[in-house]
């Protein structure tokens, strides 16, 4: 594929490379039956560049063509309570503020479903969700509940299934060409303009603020602060209503309702808090990640034996950055979600295994793949009688 050099969100700013990840697995989450596929599994490069005109943040070699989402993808993280609380609790918040209730709700990329369902269960609402990875016999609907899933990508041939409430939680990141997909978006609403969109991005200012290397992967191609988030709606079309971040800051929330004048031309944002952060991660990532290394080799050489929790796409990019193969400090990874069981880490070849599995290994450190589970797996652990020690990433 060539490589980006103009702005896939905005179509002006030029494209600054400032960070890369040569030959990382080009799919995190989909499943490895076997370690041999996992360590052999298809590997791209990242190239992250920085619009000089909105600040958005794009891996510059992505190449499209090697994705498979399907059945096998398995991104959900609904076996986690805290994430369960945090779902029902923001389907709650949308329904009352935006008055959904006997309306008809759409999403864009809903996953396996939970939370289309829970917006039609809470509201009492119809819905239609979009994705190529939807399961139907883990339909998390009730009997009751009008809701219909389109296992295939949102795309123009949809633009006619129309709704009050369009949403799009954690997919926007996906696609390359942001602009030409919000376009599609808003085509698809027309005159509707009471229609209220919802869209969900991880959060790249904290990710640069807090030297995630574990949030930088090639299924996310796209990265968005703030700023770039809402020009690109302003620009497409639809005014921004509010923007906000939640579930520890680590998601970027906007909704928005479809403008009725096109805008002659949207102010350049200012880029000063994104650069100050791309020029943060690029003078300390590296020393992140030598603690690591440190940290893991230390453990080892001292006897102890360390697990990775969490076996999702931050998992693999801690694995894929450090370059922790099965045979090195990093042994198991340790997953809730009973589909990953037995199943193993794309690039490095980790068996997934269960929680209960570590009341035989009995491990003396658990990485934390995300700082919000750490409580819910120290509970977890001490249920087992293990006293091992848990930390975050």
């Amino acid at each position: 594929m060539p490589k980006i050099t103009t702005c896939p969100n905005c179509l002006k700013g030029d494209m600054n490379v400032f960070y890369e990840v040569p030959r990382v697995p080009v799919h995190s989450v989909l499943l490895m039956p076997t370690r041999e596929i996992a360590v052999n599994f298809p590997k791209g490069d990242i190239a992250l560049g920085h619009c000089s005109h909105c600040g958005f943040i794009a891996n510059t070699l992505f190449d499209p063509t090697v994705h498979n989402y399907s059945a096998q993808y398995e991104e959900t993280q609904g076996f986690s309570g805290t994430f369960q609380a945090f779902h029902r609790k923001l389907a709650e918040q949308m329904v009352e503020k935006y008055d959904l209730h006997g309306k008809k709700m759409i999403e864009i990329g809903c996953g396996k479903g939970e939370f289309l369902s829970l917006l039609c269960e809470i509201g009492k609402n119809t819905g239609v969700g979009f994705d190529p990875a939807f399961v139907s016999e883990r339909n998390p609907s009730a009997g009751d509940t009008d809701v219909e899933f389109v296992a295939d990508f949102y795309s123009e041939k949809y633009t006619h299934v129309q709704g009050d409430f369009v949403c799009c939680k954690m997919t926007l990141e996906h696609i390359p060409d942001t602009a030409n997909f919000m376009r599609t978006v808003r085509r698809s609403i027309g005159d509707r303009y009471d229609t209220v969109v919802f869209f969900q991005v991880p959060d790249m200012s904290r990710v640069l603020k807090d030297l995630a290397f574990w949030d930088i992967y090639y299924e996310h191609c796209s990265y968005f602060s703030a700023e770039s988030l809402s020009l690109l709606f302003k620009e497409q079309g639809f005014d921004v209503m509010d923007v906000w971040t939640d579930y520890d800051d680590q998601y970027l929330m906007i909704t928005a309702k479809p403008s009725r004048t096109t805008p002659l031309s949207v102010p350049k944002p200012d880029p000063t808090r994104v650069n100050n952060d791309i020029k943060f991660f690029t003078e300390h990532q590296a020393a992140r990640m030598a603690s690591w290394r440190n940290k893991l080799e230390e453990a080892k050489n001292s006897g102890q034996k360390a697990v990775v929790w969490g076996s999702g796409s931050k998992g693999v990019a801690f694995l894929t950055a450090l370059n922790l193969h099965e045979d090195s400090e990093i042994e198991y990874v340790v997953d809730i979600n009973p589909f990953r069981e037995g199943k193993y880490m794309a690039g490095t070849g980790q068996e997934i295994v269960s929680p209960a599995f570590l009341k035989r290994y009995k491990p003396d450190l658990a990485i934390a793949m995300n700082p919000i589970y750490q409580p819910e797996i120290k509970a977890d652990l001490e249920k087992m009688g293990l006293s091992t020690e848990v930390v975050s990433v």
